[in-house]
């Protein structure tokens, strides 16, 4: 827009943009008295800033319109300087406005997304009103979806480094996808349409680099809102499960780890199985806990005393002892088809319960 555009007069504002208005007379006005803008004449043009980002006009295209107009007023001649000066005052304070008004608006959508994340992972919200608000973040609870969960060796947050880079990543791999992401209590979250599997298998391969060694947990795919806080449910199961039970695998998915909740789905029948075939071990010289880690080992290779003693870096001899006291204390052989089933469920339960340690 060129000054021809707005007329010879500063005060003829008819095809002057609507954040353009005033700016021309308050900038003649300051030179003509050579004077600097005064608090008022800033709050103005920081306002009009704040009006121009709200109505979504790019920045660029404003200080060139703010440029143009400038061209109209006629610097004092003792002060040829003075205009730009002014000039500058009044655009920077414009910049200032319309900056401010960006970061209000970006921290409204980071405040309505979380609030959205917690409504959606924890099922709090009207689920017709959740469907309206899930499209704005990309997401058709009409459709089944599966959820991913990432924890590392520190807590993450929106904003943190690791997660910009991963969603950045997954975003990337995966344009025009419905994906989320997101991060909840310092973990890092994923919601995909269930029958994407390779968007969640992406980000968990992405989140285990970039958390230096971190579990993923994938959850089943469910349909509709609920199903997304099913799914996410699962996925912390499996991290919780993965934590007690000691699983070295980066990627866990539910669907391979059933059978554990139906093992605790009764924990006092499986609290009383526990007590009943390990309580003996007690009373051995260390406690409990290091035949319970021999058991563990043992069954864990398969019953393969060889490979049992490399994992506890003990001697074939000294696991065999061991099994035998196991034997003499408990009245079951771990090595006797009709007792193993017992003394592994046993001891997968104690793990699950925290049995020695939380046992009581």
């Amino acid at each position: 827009m060129g000054a021809s555009d707005w007329g010879k007069s500063v005060t003829d504002r008819t095809a002057a943009p609507d954040h353009l208005t005033g700016y021309a007379d308050i900038v003649a006005a300051a030179c003509t008295t050579g004077r600097r803008l005064n608090r008022d004449e800033l709050d103005s043009r920081r306002a009009e800033g704040e009006r121009a980002a709200e109505a979504g006009l790019p920045l660029r295209g404003l200080i060139r319109n703010h440029l143009a107009a400038a061209q109209t007023v006629q610097p004092v001649p003792s002060s040829p300087g003075g205009l730009l000066a002014v000039v500058e005052q009044a655009v920077d304070a414009f910049v200032e406005g319309y900056e401010r008004a960006q970061q209000q608006a970006i921290r409204q959508e980071e405040a309505a997304r979380r609030e959205f994340v917690d409504d959606l992972l924890y099922g709090r919200s009207d689920l017709g009103r959740l469907a309206e608000r899930a499209e704005r973040f990309g997401l058709r609870l009409s459709q089944a979806h599966a959820v991913a969960v990432a924890a590392g060796p520190e807590p993450y947050g929106d904003g943190f480094r690791v997660a910009r880079g991963i969603e950045a990543a997954v975003l990337a791999r995966f344009p025009g996808r419905r994906i989320l992401l997101a991060t909840k209590e310092g973990r890092l979250i994923c919601v995909a349409p269930g029958d994407q599997p390779d968007v969640l298998a992406f980000f968990a391969k992405q989140a285990y680099a970039a958390t230096d060694g971190g579990k993923v947990a994938i959850g089943r795919s469910h349909p509709g809102a609920g199903g997304v806080v099913h799914s996410y449910e699962e996925a912390l199961g499996a991290l919780d499960l993965a934590e007690r039970m000691g699983f070295e695998g980066p990627v866990l998915h539910a669907v391979d780890l059933l059978v554990y909740p139906v093992l605790t789905r009764d924990r006092q029948a499986m609290a009383d199985l526990v007590e009943t075939t390990l309580g003996p071990l007690r009373t051995a010289r260390g406690g409990a806990q290091p035949l319970i880690d021999t058991l563990t080992a043992y069954f864990d290779s398969g019953c393969v005393a060889t490979e049992a003693a490399r994992r506890l870096s003990l001697s074939v001899r000294a696991l065999t002892y061991r099994l035998e006291r196991i034997r003499s204390l408990t009245g079951a052989d771990p090595a006797d088809p009709t007792n193993r089933y017992a003394l592994q469920t046993a001891v997968i339960g104690a793990r699950l319960l925290g049995w020695p340690t939380d046992a009581g």
